[in-house]
């Protein structure tokens, strides 16, 4: 066994420090909580993977968020069957969330620079009107981007080969 200055217990030590952080990533998630019954929402459908319920705090009435019951940070981190059942669900939900208004945004924030505030996956399913102020997506950017035809190449060649 190689010896390290941590001993040989390193690798089980960094093993229950990284599980503790993330029980703890877990027990402070307000979604977990929810799904766990810990604290109260106003549920309107779940399934095995996934609840859908009213946003505490709407942008409109009728905001409702979608989520996968297991703690998810990003889209990515979950498995394909909690996508689908998670998707699934939104697609259930979104016809009568949509007769509030006669339109709905949907909007998934993935990750903390895209503006994720809790970092467990949620669809937003946002009654919209044309007088709720909330405009278009490309009114939450100063401007569009002006790229080169060189730069669209990279990019497009940077997500194809996903």
């Amino acid at each position: 066994m190689e010896k390290t200055l941590l001993g040989p217990r390193w690798p089980t030590m960094k093993l229950e420090l990284y599980i503790r952080s993330e029980y703890k990533k877990i027990m402070d998630c307000i979604f977990c909580k929810i799904v766990s019954g810990k604290i109260p929402a106003k549920v309107l459908t779940e399934t095995k993977k996934t609840i859908a319920f009213l946003d505490a705090f709407p942008l409109t009435k009728g905001h409702t968020l979608v989520i996968p019951k297991n703690h998810r940070e990003k889209i990515q981190d979950m498995s394909d069957e909690e996508n689908i059942d998670l998707f699934s669900t939104m697609h259930k939900i979104i016809s009568s969330v949509d007769k509030l208004t006669g339109s709905t945004l949907v909007a998934v924030h993935n990750g903390k620079q895209a503006g994720q505030e809790i970092p467990h996956v949620h669809i937003h399913l946002v009654p919209r009107s044309l007088t709720d102020s909330g405009g278009p997506i490309h009114h939450l950017f100063e401007s569009p981007l002006n790229l080169s035809e060189l730069e669209l190449d990279e990019i497009y060649q940077k997500l194809k080969q996903i």
